[in-house]
């Protein structure tokens, strides 16, 4: 479970109860720090809160403090993480800086709701918010947000808000100075990525971890199995969509869809065909790669042979057609350089529980497009270059 599905539920009883709270964002960091910018914490007047901004040496100090120093109105706060501060207030620390963003319900509502949209129809959003100066906490959103309220800019041709339009355009942070009714605003652009999803397309037992673990990172997860009594409440509780696939229909015809079991995939998306059924698996894959986007990952689990037969499978189904010559199906090999497959890392994996932790490690790293490599490794070679 991410941060933010700890905290839209307490912002939304906070919110139907009229009481006051404050929200923490992080800003900005310098040096070592657990959290990075964009992370939150939602502060409860009863003591309560939601997220954090550090690995836990910073929020109590931030809740003690955070009241008063929203009194007339949103803050940026300077915290300091490292020992060499004297007092060593807020634990042993990282090391590091962080700056933060407080605010109470007047300029955080909006901000909220945003993301809460944002999280249920999975869909990206920008916002730029001034960080600096006597307009402190005022933002503006992309896509722009319907509702007119104070502090908020949704005028095209305002300069704050062409920064969160840029943001969104380029999917990228960042920190700027801006010219903005006459006089410089340090601005704070947040890109926020879609909400990503797993799709797992075989309901045996080895996709239990998988939905568990994809669900504790926050992704959207869809299960589909030909076979209905698996395809259950009971043995997928934490699942957002169960499908029972009709193989009849697959692969949909013509391809500017997908089959109706398949229709609620996002570019963004992660697939693992993973049935052990070879009619289900190949009509899956026909599916997915005549489909109408490409996909953020495609797994098929087990061996590169048989993902190959899968493939060969698939193009019959396409009527894709073999080259006279040679004999060879010239499609199924580019898709077969497309795929992960065998799907996930190498982590000597032998049980459902660590085969899960594997592929799902595989697929966070194509969302992040990060090395997978040790972190001592990359340190390394950062201080090297």
């Amino acid at each position: 479970m991410t941060d933010l599905e700890r905290i839209l539920p307490l912002w939304s009883e906070l919110k139907a109860a009229g009481v006051e709270y404050v929200l923490a964002t992080i800003i900005a960091v310098e040096g070592s720090s657990y959290r990075r910018p964009g992370a939150c914490m939602l502060l409860a007047q009863d003591g309560r809160r939601a997220g954090t901004v550090s690995g836990g040496c910073l929020e109590a100090e931030v809740a003690r403090r955070a009241w008063w120093l929203t009194a007339s109105g949103p803050a940026v706060q300077r915290y300091s993480t490292a020992e060499d501060d004297g007092e060593r207030p807020f634990g042993s620390g990282c090391g590091g800086v962080v700056w933060l963003l407080l605010e109470r319900a007047s300029t955080a509502d909006l901000l909220l709701g945003a993301f809460q949209q944002s999280f249920e129809r999975r869909a990206s959003l920008a916002l730029a918010t001034i960080v600096e100066g006597a307009q402190v906490g005022r933002r503006a959103f992309a896509p722009a947000m319907p509702e007119q309220t104070d502090g908020v800019s949704n005028n095209a041709e305002d300069a704050l808000q062409q920064c969160a339009e840029r943001a969104l355009a380029i999917n990228t942070s960042s920190d700027e100075t801006i010219l903005l009714d006459g006089t410089e605003a340090r601005v704070w652009t947040d890109f926020r990525r879609a909400r990503p999803g797993l799709w797992i397309y075989g309901a045996g037992d080895d996709a239990k971890p998988q939905v568990s673990l994809a669900k504790e990172l926050g992704w959207y997860v869809g299960l589909s199995d030909s076979r209905a009594q698996l395809v259950t409440r009971a043995r997928f509780p934490l699942a957002d969509e169960l499908h029972v696939l009709q193989l009849s229909d697959m692969p949909a015809s013509p391809s500017t869809e997908y089959s109706p079991a398949l229709n609620n995939l996002r570019s963004q998306d992660a697939v693992v065909v993973m049935s052990h059924s070879f009619e289900q698996d190949s009509r899956v894959l026909a599916s997915l790669l005549a489909g109408p986007m490409p996909l953020a990952y495609i797994g098929v689990l087990g061996t590169q042979r048989r993902t190959r037969e899968l493939l060969a499978e698939a193009a019959r189904l396409l009527s894709i057609a073999a080259d006279p010559i040679t004999g060879r199906l010239p499609t199924a090999e580019r898709w077969l350089a497309e795929l992960h497959a065998p799907t996930g890392l190498d982590l000597g994996a032998d049980s459902p529980e660590t085969i899960a932790l594997s592929v799902v490690a595989e697929i966070q790293k194509c969302f992040t497009k990060a090395s997978a490599l040790p972190l001592r490794e990359v340190r390394a070679a950062a201080l090297v270059s």
